[in-house]
């Protein structure tokens, strides 16, 4: 018998039964990619990530982080909630103030800022590639069935656009808070119009439930296996610059919160923090609090 043993964690919010459910596998070592892959498929969560020795001893830690579909190069809540877990257990060592360890994730490294406070981790941020922009949809009628509302549902201000800090989003503004609780994507119309488009799509409104929310955010991901997310940090950064881009933020550093999950019952609050260097984006962070709910072990047989 083989056995494998992982922790469970709510990631992206500072209560038990909120944010981002996320399994961390502390010591992968001898877990193949092909039973990462079964083992995320049978705990069928948004994600999990596996912890392995660095490649490269320049870096601390190689994470590897699957969807029940797929390898990703790079997500948010897995590497947040990964660092939390491992300053936990003291793979981090605890200190007062803050720590940076750096992570190989498919993107490349990725360097992680953990706080600590009292001995204990309060909260990961991780930097995130400067992201790139790609496509504008000019079709909304189109953008707008596949999310089973009107056009005007769309928020008119913003356009409909690729954004990719290593994996792509399709960046969706929409009117206000009632017209995201009724989005609902249709399957048939995105394996028709949009599958070689856009993998993951990510509606925003600026309309938020919190006085301290910047934006009020949903994610669809189908050709993830993920029928809706609740806490996207992946989709963060390239959120921060799209913002920056077209003036719902502003300055050489913005910092804001982003809220998501509200409308699955697991509410979650993302800090992100956008830098500029002469007007173009050049630094995006995605941060936010981790709370460990339970631990566990798989039997690989």
């Amino acid at each position: 018998m083989t056995e494998y043993s992982y922790h469970l964690l709510d990631v992206f919010t500072d209560r038990p039964f909120a944010g981002n459910p996320l399994a961390v596998f502390s010591d992968a070592r001898g877990v193949s990619g092909e039973l990462m892959q079964t083992i995320a498929r049978e705990l069928n969560l948004s994600e999990c990530s596996f912890v392995l020795p660095p490649d490269d001893p320049a870096n601390h830690f190689r994470v590897r982080i699957f969807t029940p579909a797929v390898e990703m190069p790079m997500a948010g809540h897995p590497t947040i909630g990964t660092a939390y877990a491992l300053a936990r257990l003291g793979k981090i060592p605890a200190t007062e103030g803050l720590v940076v360890v750096r992570f190989e994730e498919g993107v490349g490294p990725i360097p992680v800022e953990i706080s600590f406070k009292n001995g204990q981790p309060e909260q990961a941020t991780m930097d995130q590639p400067v992201p790139t922009f790609g496509d504008i949809l000019e079709n909304r009628a189109d953008v707008a069935a596949l999310l089973s509302v009107g056009v005007d549902d769309l928020d008119p201000r913003y356009p409909v656009q690729l954004v990719s800090s290593g994996v792509p989003f399709l960046m969706i503004p929409i009117r206000d808070r009632a017209a995201m609780a009724r989005l609902r994507l249709k399957t048939d119309i995105w394996e028709r119009d949009f599958k070689p488009i856009a993998p993951e799509f990510f509606m925003f409104t600026t309309e938020t439930e919190r006085p301290d929310s910047t934006v009020h955010c949903r994610m669809f991901g189908p050709a993830l296996g993920i029928t809706e997310d609740p806490a996207t940090g992946a989709a963060h950064g390239p959120l921060g610059a799209y913002l920056m881009k077209y003036g719902i933020i502003s300055g050489e550093r913005a910092v804001f919160v982003s809220e998501q999950g509200f409308e699955m019952g697991r509410p979650s609050l993302i800090t992100v923090t956008v830098e500029t260097t002469g007007g173009e984006v050049s630094r995006v962070r995605v941060g936010g609090a981790s709370v460990i709910m339970g631990e566990g072990k798989i039997d690989a047989g």
